[in-house]
């Protein structure tokens, strides 16, 4: 306890370094703790699954320019030349791609009227083979089968009988039995009644940021359009080989359109997250910079506090202080210090967390990170005065002997 006593008797005579290293320690740990959070939230929606096979599906558009191009005979012969190239799995036609950031969305209801409340939900208008095209992973009900699948023009705005939905979606419009929205009828355009015939696991919407990323449908649809796409699932590791090939022959198979934009769901994915990434990599080097300079910080105060005591330091050496004794003297020093600034820190961590979760709607931030904080900040601190302390304790006892 003496020793203690001396230790905080020592800081109140440079009681302004210690408090500005304090409030240091106070606003790293604070932006720190709130900026890993971020970091993990964002680390957490990167690594949501699409419900597709990525690594084997890739997409192309299909740009048509011909005057007299029958779509509908030269879509089934695309869909036909895809499907029987060796190495393909299957193929469709789609309107929009999951995270590619441009979709279709729709609004789904469990009871039909204006007045009704409706979720929205992103729509993707393919065929029968979408389930095994895209690779996703039917949890409940059935397929669409070949009669369901409907003709779309570009104008039409009426909606097939049925539909398959995520399993999200069901969450959303049935809470408290996602199970039970199998064979339910949802309504679309405030009016139209749709039967939920299937339930798939996962399926993302075009848009990453939405907070609906997840609610999704199919609709059985094959679209007269002029500028549509085509999605490939290939055998496993045969992707890269095939997407010259696959480009080649649309192309050479009909020279009413262009087939550019050949990408894969790796590459969307990369980009469309590449947002996400770019604000982890910047978040995580303002806490090394706030974590150096507060480390640089405690040095500095350390080694002014030597310089000013080193006189005293070599009296205590001569009166029989170990080398041990003196290091511990401003580990201990810089505990204290540490202490006061983590204390504050987890306030303004936890406040301003409180400030982001009313703001943005984000998750409370969990009591382990913080604990995991301040564990760090400690023992940046002991590191940081590691030197300071070894080159006190070397402090020869004749300095005490010495005149001003």
């Amino acid at each position: 306890m003496q020793e203690l006593g001396l230790i905080f008797r020592a800081l109140l005579r440079n009681k302004v370094g210690a408090l500005l290293i304090s409030l240091q320690i106070a606003l790293t740990l604070t932006i720190m703790v709130n900026a890993i959070f971020m970091m993990q939230q964002r680390s957490e929606q990167m690594l949501r699954p699409s419900g597709l096979d990525e690594a084997n599906i890739f997409y192309l558009s299909n740009t048509v320019f011909a005057q007299d191009y029958n779509q509908q005979v030269y879509l089934e012969d695309d869909l036909a030349l895809l499907r029987q190239t060796d190495g393909v799995v299957d193929a469709i036609q789609i309107n929009a791609i999951p995270m590619s950031g441009g979709g279709w969305s729709m609004g789904l209801q469990t009871e039909a009227g204006e007045d009704k409340d409706s979720t929205g939900v992103a729509v993707y208008m393919v065929d029968d083979h979408a389930i095994n095209a895209m690779g996703l992973e039917l949890l409940a009900g059935e397929n669409f089968s070949q009669t369901d699948i409907e003709w779309r023009a570009s104008s039409q705005n009426n909606w097939p009988a049925k539909t398959i939905i995520s399993k999200a979606m069901a969450e959303s419009l049935f809470p408290d039995d996602w199970q039970s929205a199998l064979g339910k009828t949802a309504y679309i355009n405030q009016a139209e009644p749709m039967q939920i015939t299937g339930i798939v696991k996962a399926l993302q919407a075009p848009w990453n940021g939405w907070s609906g990323v997840e609610r999704s449908m199919l609709v059985p649809y094959k679209m007269e359009t002029t500028g549509g796409r085509f999605m490939i699932r290939t055998e496993a590791g045969r992707r890269d080989e095939l997407m010259p090939i696959i480009e080649k022959a649309l192309s050479e198979s009909n020279k009413g359109r262009i087939i550019r934009r050949v990408t894969t769901m790796d590459d969307t994915r990369e980009r469309s997250y590449r947002g996400h990434n770019a604000v982890n990599k910047i978040l995580t080097s303002v806490i090394a910079v706030l974590t150096l300079i507060t480390g640089f910080g405690i040095v500095g105060l350390a080694m002014f506090s030597i310089n000013r005591r080193t006189k005293q330091i070599g009296t205590r050496r001569a009166l029989g202080a170990t080398k041990g004794q003196i290091m511990s003297f401003f580990m201990i020093e810089n505990l204290m210090i540490s202490s006061f600034g983590v204390l504050l820190g987890v306030a303004g961590a936890i406040g301003l967390n409180i400030w982001l979760v009313s703001t943005f709607s984000m998750a409370p931030i969990t009591p382990g990170l913080i604990l995991t904080g301040v564990i760090v900040l400690f023992v940046v601190g002991q590191i940081a005065v590691l030197y300071p302390a070894m080159k006190a304790a070397k402090i020869s006892p004749a300095i005490a002997t010495r005149t001003a």
